[in-house]
């Protein structure tokens, strides 16, 4: 009642309001809907296929796809309808990018790669990079060819500067639905599930499965060829060693089930304490041993 606000979208359940209000039955998707409503989108700089792109002519760009000024577009390259490339964007040879996409500037899709339909890459990210691999050889390294690909598949959406590993062998598989923050990596060979997010700074290294449903926070470390179950949901700052069963909250480093790493932290608060009151105990009992000597 304290608001300065002219109304209210409100969720069922709350009663006896004065302020003018809509009763909806999720207020925070009725607020998406909302500034839906209110989002009217400036005027595009650039419209149909720019003479500033170079598109190689064994590419096939379908009806209504736009193409901003500096794009590069490689060989039998297809992008199918209403999809939007922003300036700047790199496409190599052999991209399959849906219908109804939108590619943010200085975007990178290395080739072979697959993109789905509905499908949002932000600015700077990174798709098909090679993936970490090296062998040792004495003292040197010796690089190991990325072959595989990456598999981005529908209404997924990716945030700025996040880049995804190409397969060593095989693909890269981001499920449908999953949204990643600005700054994630991926490794190669890495499987994500459908409806799954991943918060920045997370990193994941190769070959490692993660569910469907999955929630991985800000800052989380996982190491390779783990396995995430579904529904898992680790907590800001975890790093994960082994397998998370699915359905499990983790957090901390090494992860442990939530609450128990809150009751470990709890008790790290008092160990300088206990510290004490151990050496108190301590000295106690050499006191009572001498005593007993004395006897």
């Amino acid at each position: 009642d304290t608001t300065n606000a002219a109304a209210l979208l409100v969720d069922k359940e709350i009663d006896d309001l004065s302020i003018p209000h809509i009763l909806v039955n999720n207020a925070y998707i009725a607020f998406v809907m909302t500034l839906n409503l209110f989002n009217k989108d400036e005027a595009q700089e650039f419209k149909g296929i720019s003479d500033k792109a170079n598109i190689d002519s064994s590419s096939i760009i379908e009806d209504n796809v736009t193409i901003g000024p500096f794009v590069y577009i490689g060989q039998n390259v297809s992008i199918s309808k209403n999809t939007i490339i922003h300036p700047g964007t790199v496409i190599l040879k052999n991209v399959s990018i849906g219908s109804n996409c939108i590619l943010y500037s200085n975007v990178s899709i290395r080739d072979n790669c697959v993109i789905g339909n509905q499908v949002i890459l932000h600015n700077g990210c990174v798709i098909g990079s090679d993936g970490f691999g090296f062998a040792p050889v004495g003292e040197k390294y010796k690089k190991i060819p990325q072959l595989g690909n990456v598999i981005i598949e529908n209404d997924v959406e990716i945030g700025a500067n996040t880049t995804i590993d190409r397969a060593t062998l095989g693909s890269t598989i981001i499920g449908s639905g999953t949204k990643l923050d600005n700054l994630v990596q991926i490794g190669h060979n890495v499987t994500i599930g459908e409806n799954t997010v991943i918060v920045s700074q997370t990193g994941i290294a190769g070959s490692t499965k993660i569910g469907k449903h999955v929630t991985l926070s800000g800052q989380v470390g996982i190491s390779g060829h783990l396995k995430i179950g579904d529904n898992v949901v680790i907590a800001a700052q975890s790093g994960i060693s082994k397998d998370v069963p699915e359905g499990s909250i983790v957090f901390g480093t090494p992860a442990l089930p939530i609450m128990q790493r809150k009751r470990i932290d709890v008790s790290l608060r008092h160990l300088p304490d206990m510290v004490k009151k151990l050496h108190s105990l301590e000295n106690e009992i050499i006191e009572l041993k001498e005593k007993l000597k004395e006897k």
